[in-house]
């Protein structure tokens, strides 16, 4: 179990004082010119030898990412974007950093900027975040006022603007492209990849997307150097991770563990353990809701990792978005409020995605009520596999991998459910 010595958000309940002032006494702002004057190849060899890898979901290494900026400008400015368009259902950990820990984002959002050779740093937030504006804002206020942005930020000699942008509400804008677009005050509608980002991106200029977390993480790495950060999870997992737990467990909450935890010792020690004890536990969703659900008895001994949920059990990480679903739960019914959310979210660009997401959710909604035939169910699959890899962004798969989910560890209760649909409708015209 993770100590509170090794905590990096220390603030994340709101518990103590917000301000700069309060942030300062935790430990934030200390010594950041200092840091910035070691030098841009320094702090990506640094970052890159910490493993940290992207805390948005794909888990990129973050230190390679960095290092895809140009070295050199050929006249463009370079910009870094924060990803804070936390829509992913279940998904609430930046969130939390954003309200009472705003200043470890607003830091790293200056060093990672300099190590990328960008002057300008915009935050795109989700627009139903107004309380998280406000106080982002006021904690960005307060680092202009300090001198800790804008000219020779933080006297490290480097010129630095941090822009927050409220976005309308809108999941598709959380892809990176999608997000630039609608930074850019288009509508935001993924981009064809290549070029990527770093090459063309925001106003066709090098561009770096990062998450909230990613960002927020790297002044703490840098003063306590990568070993120390490298020292948690498995290789290759490494580092403190915030997780979102959520659903039937009997304290829902976020906290801050090592990587590699195990499921169990997670929810029991954080969580006060599955609501009705763990024989009662019968689904868990990983990552946020575009990560395959995992049957309970799989998941008990699971290790909350990138590598052993891809690996071993065939779903994901993804924002460490924990979802629990006790015996109580009409699983089928949850899977197809996903695909109705996806529906309702895919920006129509690409064929698949907008065809693909409504029939999906159609016929997801004829099995929930068992009105569908079993045959339906490979069908179902084929359609998923046809949606999956064959859009510009992720939507696609994030909508085809709940319903692949729920095929491959719950189909016997689909199969259930139509045959007793059968079976009532037999006897109904029997009478």
């Amino acid at each position: 179990m993770l100590q509170d010595k090794d905590r990096i958000f220390t603030n994340l309940y709101g518990m103590h004082d917000r301000t700069l002032a309060g942030a300062k006494t935790r430990g934030h702002w200390d010594g950041t010119a200092g840091i910035i004057k070691k030098g841009r190849d320094w702090i990506i060899e640094q970052m890159k030898a910490s493993g940290l890898r992207g805390r948005g979901g794909a888990g990129f290494p973050t230190g390679l990412k960095w290092s895809f900026m140009p070295k050199e400008s050929d006249g463009r400015p370079a910009y870094l974007v924060i990803n804070a368009d936390e829509s992913e259902p279940g998904t609430c950990k930046d969130r939390e950093i954003m309200r009472h820990d705003p200043h470890t984002l607003i830091e790293g959002a200056l060093i990672a900027s300099f190590a990328m050779n960008a002057n300008t740093c915009y935050i795109y937030l989700r627009g139903e975040y107004i309380r998280e504006r406000e106080a982002l804002q006021a904690a960005i206020d307060e680092c202009y006022d300090a001198g800790l942005l804008g000219k020779n930020a933080a006297k490290s000699g480097w010129d630095f603007d941090l822009f927050l942008h409220h976005g309308a509400g809108a999941y598709i804008c959380g892809e990176e492209t999608a997000l630039l677009e609608s930074l850019e005050g288009k509508k935001g509608m993924p981009r064809m990849k290549p070029p990527f980002p770093a090459g063309a991106g925001l106003y066709g200029c090098p561009t770096t997307v990062n998450n909230v977390e990613s960002i927020a993480v790297v002044p703490t790495i840098l003063r306590r150097g990568p070993e120390w950060f490298a020292g948690f999870g498995r290789p290759n997992n490494s580092g403190t991770k915030l997780f979102g737990i959520s659903g039937h467990v009997n304290n829902p909450c976020v906290v801050e563990e090592a990587m590699s935890i195990s499921f169990e010792e997670l929810i029991d020690k954080h969580c006060g353990g599955i609501r009705g004890g763990w024989d009662n536990l019968k689904a868990v969703i990983p990552g946020g809701s575009s990560v395959p659900c995992v049957r309970g008895e799989n998941m008990r001994d699971a290790i909350m990792d990138f590598d052993y949920l891809r690996g071993e059990l065939g779903s994901g990480l993804g924002t460490a978005a924990v979802i629990v679903m006790d015996k109580q739960t009409d699983i089928i019914k949850a899977i197809w409020r996903l695909a109705k959310f996806y529906k309702h979210e895919s920006c129509g660009q690409c064929t698949p995605c907008r065809e693909g997401t409504g029939w999906m959710m159609r016929v997801m909604e004829r099995l929930m009520r068992g009105e569908a035939e079993v045959e339906e169910i490979d069908m179902l699959w084929d359609v998923t596999k046809q949606v999956e890899g064959h859009t510009i962004c992720a939507l696609g798969d994030a909508a085809a991998w709940p319903i692949q989910g729920l095929i491959r560890n719950f189909r016997d209760e689909i199969e259930d459910r139509i045959q007793v649909n059968k079976q009532g409708k037999a006897s109904i015209a029997a009478e």
